[in-house]
């Protein structure tokens, strides 16, 4: 199969495009800065590109994160989605896999799985980042084999949570630091994913039937139970104990990619933090 993937220098993209080769795929990528650069808010330009590469299927792995701008992002995943999606259909592409969010999901108790609508509110930004997602959804959901996946958090090689990352930087006290995420050590819940799990997912995702995916570790947690794990895997401080959750952080369950094969190879982050790189 000759696959599109758009995003391919990012911290996903950087693990997927080697498995896909490895599983027998073409691949052709595309991103801002690289080998092929295109700007996805361009959209003659992603129109030009996709025509050009004929790809069998898309792979959407597309963010904006480097400067830690949540409108900026919101915006790649609105507008860059749609261009990327009227690119492929143009194209006559039948087949993308799209990178989500896990944590888009209506407050409740108990981690969340797929069929948990998203949440209804309308506190800012909160409700621009839900938004945000329900649109990329939709726009993907325009071809007529669409799978989204709805990552964790992701730590690993080019992640925030990475050693030496920003999450890092901010524990050790670093007032420039930045990143779109909590260091609370609350009852706030999260659930986690390395990059290399995700990548796997998305290879995977190519035979799934359509539909959203959780691509999560089998351990949601709470804020003061990952983070002194982190902060000890990072070398730094981590502040106190704290009360209180944010009612939609409840993490989500994977049960319903595991029964299509995909098994993270880091099956929690206790483990996981230690060895980022591995």
């Amino acid at each position: 199969m000759r696959v599109l993937v758009a995003g391919a220098t990012g911290a996903v993209g950087r693990r997927l495009s080697p498995r896909l080769e490895a599983a027998g795929h073409e691949v052709v990528g595309i991103s801002r800065r690289g080998p092929r650069p295109v700007d996805v808010l361009d959209a003659e330009a992603v129109r030009r590109a996709v025509a050009s590469i004929a790809p069998d299927a898309v792979v959407h792995q597309l963010t904006d994160l480097g400067g830690a701008d949540g409108a900026a992002n919101n915006r790649l995943r609105v507008d860059g989605t749609r261009n990327l999606v009227d690119a492929a259909r143009a194209a006559g592409v039948r087949r993308i896999v799209a990178q989500s969010i896990s944590w888009a999901y209506a407050p409740g108790d108990g981690p969340a799985d797929e069929s948990v609508p998203f949440d209804p509110t309308e506190e800012a930004p909160r409700a621009r980042i839900v938004a945000g997602v329900r649109a990329l959804e939709s726009a993907v959901a325009e071809l007529p084999e669409a799978v989204v996946l709805r990552y964790g958090i992701l730590y690993g090689p080019g992640t925030w949570y990475a050693p030496g990352g920003a999450v890092a930087a901010a524990l050790a006290g670093d007032p420039a630091a930045r990143f779109l995420g909590s260091t609370a050590a609350d009852d706030s819940v999260s659930s986690f994913v390395h990059v290399a799990d995700a990548a796997e997912a998305a290879v995977r995702a190519l035979g799934w039937p359509s539909g959203a995916y959780n691509v999560v570790d089998d351990e949601p947690a709470p804020g003061h139970a990952w983070l002194p794990v982190l902060g000890a895997a990072l070398g730094v401080p981590v502040p106190e104990r704290s009360g209180g959750r944010v009612e939609w952080a409840r993490g989500a369950l994977n049960a319903r990619a595991r029964a299509l094969g995909w098994t993270p190879a880091r099956p929690s982050w206790r483990t996981g933090f230690t060895n980022q790189d591995a």
